[in-house]
């Protein structure tokens, strides 16, 4: 059942990279429930771990998210009520919590030295101990470690975990899941140079910010609990907490990594990155279409969806918590599909770009020419290249041995192209209805399979062995291009360097 409250939803990503698809389908899954809800969809940049930060990766998440058609609500560049949306332009509301926590009892400032951290941690794993804080500045009276924090010593702030208790919380997709509190230690919120660690300041900012859902990744399952007990300690209502399903490898063993990436890119010319996917010709819809059903579902039959039905259907309920293998064999039929439902004029919009990028002089109205007959046979936009490029190329250049069909030599090829020449030469225009006839009685007259002549001519106006259809090509061809290419191949086959 859809939920009909408005949500107040987050993207919080890390700025140490590009958009890969686990982020990428986190934020959808927020944008659809935000949309489908009336409800907001804000952009958070949670960078307080800058050891990890990577220039330009913030515009990048930004232009990745912005291609996706994935806008937000709130959020750095457009602002917002709750701002700033910099994780670490609020360090001083971080700090705030971070004293109103100790003030009541919820945490304490930490003196210990790394000296004494890396002896505990070694003592811990020579008694085969699982590494923990031993709670030693627990036992500093309040005042104590108030002065001493005022006087400079160098110190942070650790939450104070109930021992001997069990924490348990409820996961809109898993159920309860409880721990045992003698699992976790009393974890950092503050560190000592006075900025927060992400478990304090995300809290605090999904509070702040009013976020009543927390939709993430299953990464952060581990550190769930520690999270609610945040927000117990300052008596915050918890957000529904959603943790997605991990991504497996196309193989369906082991969980996906985005360093594999690169090899992916080489060798099968897929990738985990957004921007990749735009540069290998993948279109947004499709992309969506891909990861919304990685771990959601319509219903039992409909696999073929544009962002407006996956917001009108969207609900949290469809939801599925078990591990999703990334299959691109799936990916490139979706965008096969959504190239074939494309307008063709919106086709030949997306293709120019890519024409472009190949140095090749095309504009929209001569693209919306072959749009026609290339648009079922193209599975991603830059294939359209590889297709039909040869129409913006002043020339072509198939190789010799191309231009003779199987079971033909150079000499009976060359006879057939020529007889060719002069078949089209008498007629008085090249379209479709005017050429195929004819060269089909051709065929037949030179005792040739219709494949062979066809062949021998396919390769000589385009120079390739595959292309869009040859009669539709032949009609879209300027007809001083047809006999000058023709008048190539002949040159080609006689050997002569014409």
């Amino acid at each position: 059942m859809p939920d009909v409250k408005p949500a107040r939803v987050r993207f919080a990503p890390s700025p140490t990279g590009s958009l890969h698809i686990g982020g990428a389908r986190t934020a959808l899954y927020n944008y659809l429930l935000a949309r489908q809800t009336g409800g907001r969809f804000i952009l958070r940049i949670e960078d307080t771990d800058q050891t990890r930060f990577v220039p330009g990766a913030t515009e990048q998440v930004m232009a990745g998210l912005r291609w996706l058609g994935l806008q937000w609500d709130e959020g750095p560049d457009v602002g917002g009520p709750h701002g700033p949306y910099i994780q670490s332009q609020r360090a001083d509301i971080h700090r705030a919590h971070a004293g109103q926590l100790v003030e009541a009892g919820a945490a304490y400032y930490c003196f210990c030295t790394k000296e004494r951290l890396d002896a505990l941690r070694r003592e811990q794993q020579i008694l085969k101990r699982q590494p923990r804080y031993d709670g030693h500045c627990r036992l500093v009276p309040p005042e104590e470690a108030k002065a001493r924090q005022a006087a400079g010593e160098p110190c942070v702030v650790r939450f104070k975990v109930t021992e001997g208790a069990k924490t348990t919380v409820r996961d809109l997709l898993r159920g309860d899941i409880t721990v045992d509190n003698a699992s976790l230690d009393d974890f950092i919120i503050l560190k000592s140079d006075g900025l927060s660690l992400y478990h304090l300041a995300a809290m605090v900012d999904d509070h702040l910010m009013g976020i009543t859902h927390v939709i993430r990744g299953s990464e952060w399952l581990p550190s769930l609990p520690k999270h609610a007990l945040l927000l117990r300690a300052f008596g915050w209502d918890e957000p529904a907490w959603v943790h997605l399903s991990v991504f497996l490898k196309p193989s369906g063993k082991g969980k996906l990594s985005k360093r594999e990436s690169a090899n992916l890119k080489a060798e099968e010319g897929h990738s985990v990155f957004v921007h990749d996917m735009q540069e290998l010709g993948y279109m947004r819809e499709a992309v969506l279409n891909w990861l919304a059903l990685m771990g959601w579902s319509l219903d039992d039959k409909t696999d073929v969806l544009s962002l407006d039905e996956m917001i009108a259907g969207f609900s949290l309920d469809r939801l599925n918590p078990a591990p999703a293998a990334v299959n691109f064999d799936k990916l490139d039929h979706f965008n096969g599909l959504h190239i074939r439902g494309l307008p063709q004029a919106e086709l030949a919009r997306r293709l120019l770009p890519y024409f472009d990028g190949a140095g090749l002089k095309a504009d929209e109205a001569a693209l919306l020419r072959i749009v026609p007959i290339i648009q079922e046979r193209i599975g991603t936009l830059d294939e359209a290249v590889d297709m039909a490029g040869f129409f913006f190329r002043p020339n072509v250049t198939p190789r010799r041995e191309q231009l003779i069909p199987k079971g033909l030599d150079a000499s009976s090829a060359l006879a057939a192209l020529l007889a060719a020449r002069d078949r089209l030469a008498a007629l008085p225009d090249l379209t479709h209805a005017a050429t195929e006839a004819p060269m089909r009685a051709l065929a037949e007259e030179l005792k040739l399979k219709p494949g062979q002549l066809f062949g021998i001519l396919r390769v000589a106006l385009t120079g390739q062995p595959v292309s869009p259809p040859l009669f539709e090509t032949i009609a879209l061809l300027d007809r001083p291009v047809v006999f000058e290419r023709i008048a190539a191949a002949e040159a080609l086959l006689l050997g002569s360097e014409k």
